[in-house]
């Protein structure tokens, strides 16, 4: 099944993932992008939440970040399941080798690929972020995309997520979502 929208032709059948750093536009790019295509939105973090009952921060104080990331998974692989939805994941569930392999498999990945004064721009206004409750958080986020963003790079579409409207990245995402390459960078 496909879905025209304003020149564009979107395949689906598949739920579309978007992936990419905490800050990159995931859950508010996904929303339009949902909404543009009548499908369902899911953001992976706030089902985690109501699936636990208690924040990601509480999960990550009370239990640690790898019992945080085998919910997730568990959460996103029923999410999936559940498809077509547009489904924004959290910074780390696409770096999880189990959770990316699912969604390579099942789904179309789209990496938001946001330079480090964009996420920080967006980061910094929040403090619920437990990856960045350090003494040094631009440190952190700095590592943080080094040490992902190769792995980001494996998603199926590659969409750059800068301080354009939010709007302007969700037709960027149809832009490649409905480009006749499996894999590109708009």
């Amino acid at each position: 099944m496909k879905q025209a929208n304003a020149d564009h032709t979107v395949p689906l059948d598949r739920s579309i993932v978007l992936v990419g750093m905490m800050g990159a536009g995931k859950s508010a790019v996904g929303r339009q992008l949902a909404q543009r295509l009548g499908l369902p939105f899911a953001d992976a973090d706030h089902e985690i939440e109501r699936a636990a009952d208690c924040t990601i921060a509480d999960i990550f104080a009370q239990f640690g970040e790898e019992y945080f990331r085998a919910g997730e998974r568990r959460v996103i692989a029923r999410l999936v399941e559940e498809g077509p939805i547009v489904l924004a994941t959290g910074g780390g569930a696409f770096i999880d080798p189990a959770t990316r392999a699912l969604l390579l498999e099942q789904t179309v990945t789209v990496w938001l690929n946001a330079e480090f004064d964009v996420l920080w721009e967006r980061v910094s206004k929040r403090s619920h972020r437990p990856l960045l409750r350090t003494e040094d958080p631009q440190g952190t986020l700095r590592r943080l995309m080094e040490e992902r963003y190769p792995i980001y790079a494996q998603a199926h579409v590659t969409v750059i997520s800068d301080r354009a409207p939010k709007e302007q990245t969700m037709l960027r995402v149809m832009d490649a979502l409905s480009a006749p390459k499996e894999s590109d960078s708009v």
